[in-house]
């Protein structure tokens, strides 16, 4: 067997031998994906659907941003902790089946094969404009999870044609409302026990007889002079932390209690029910600490609607009324000139 290797050495190396040593494959220097996909029209529109790898897209997209190329950007600027985000979100098992929209630029080669059923083009940065989805392309190419990603691909779109499109992308679709997000967290199982808190207790304003704020909340949409379950959550989340061991139900009897006193101060000064606007409510809401602990010191924690009122009374006297009318947009400053006022009238 060593003799026959050797031979075939000799062989090889003699000038008389006539094969041909192979070299090796070069590296192609252009690279085409062929994908399949499907037609669709809208009205004069027509673009194609299909799904990605997130490496071929983050290797083939690109963004044109105002900061970037003032005359024909008009993308926003790359929020890359958003994107890190998203990468972590798709890393724990997450899914976003949003589609990607495209817009084909003359270096992606874009053409149909296959009986107008395969999509093929270059493979090169550039090839596609981002139209929507800049953080989820970036995003996925950041996660370590690769996934397939539905995209929309337009073809021969001018400059004007890809940026209305983009604007129309981003002023007809509206967004969930906050407030409902809020709602349905508990069917998603994805509240945690302070969301669960603040649920039940807005609940409980919003439906119990008796409640300071009946007829002034608006579960699931925004409503002028309502409180939401958004504001609701901005206002009363900072002091679940002195209800420390109470339930929802002790809480919102306290609580009521607290805003019944002011509901009742507050329609001295104005007809209106003032405490269902947003600033009014959350200076109120803000301003309870220091009321409830005067009404512990004074009352040894008997937290009724008198003792409150006890508390909050001298507030208003001389009170400007349009302190309350018109408050302006800032609930803060609203609750400083009440604590001012709580301090310059307290007595002992």
């Amino acid at each position: 067997m060593p003799s026959r290797r050797r031979s075939e050495s000799r062989a090889s190396s003699n000038p008389g031998d006539h094969r041909v040593a192979r070299k090796p494959a070069a590296e192609p220097t252009e690279r085409y994906h062929r994908y399949s996909v499907s037609l669709v029209r809208q009205g004069d529109n027509y673009f194609y659907t299909l799904t990605m790898p997130s490496d071929v897209l983050a290797r083939t997209c690109t963004v044109t941003t105002r900061k970037e190329d003032p005359k024909l950007g008009f993308q926003r600027t790359l929020d890359e902790r958003r994107a890190e985000e998203i990468a972590e979100y798709i890393d724990e098992g997450g899914t976003i089946p949003n589609s990607i929209v495209l817009s084909a630029q003359p270096a992606a080669e874009l053409k149909i094969v296959g009986r107008g059923k395969t999509l093929e083009f270059r493979e090169q940065k550039g090839a596609f404009l981002i139209l929507d989805g800049q953080h989820r392309v970036f995003g996925f190419s950041k996660a370590r999870t690769p996934l397939r990603v539905p995209v929309v691909v337009y073809n021969g779109l001018s400059r004007q044609q890809e940026s209305r499109l983009f604007i129309d992308i981003n002023t007809k679709q509206r967004p969930v409302p906050a407030q409902l997000l809020l709602d349905i967290k508990r069917l998603a199982d994805i509240e945690d026990e302070s969301d669960g808190t603040l649920r039940e207790i807005f609940d409980k304003f919003h439906s119990e007889v008796g409640s300071a704020l009946a007829g002034l909340t608006s579960p699931f949409e925004s409503a002028k002079n309502k409180i939401t379950r958004v504001t609701f959550r901005g206002a009363v989340k900072p002091l679940l932390d002195l209800f420390a061991g109470k339930t929802p139900d002790e809480i919102y009897r306290i609580l009521n209690a607290y805003l019944t006193a002011a509901s009742v101060l507050i329609s001295q000064k104005a007809a209106d029910p003032l405490l269902g606007r947003p600033v009014v409510f959350r200076a109120f809401v803000a301003l309870f600490p220091a009321v409830a602990q005067r009404v512990s010191d004074r009352f040894a924690g008997r937290y009724t609607p008198a003792n409150f009122g006890d508390i909050l009374g001298p507030l208003f006297v001389n009170m400007p009324s349009a302190r309350l009318q018109a408050p302006g947009a800032n609930w803060v400053k609203l609750r400083e000139y009440l604590e001012k006022r709580l301090r310059e009238k307290m007595t002992l």
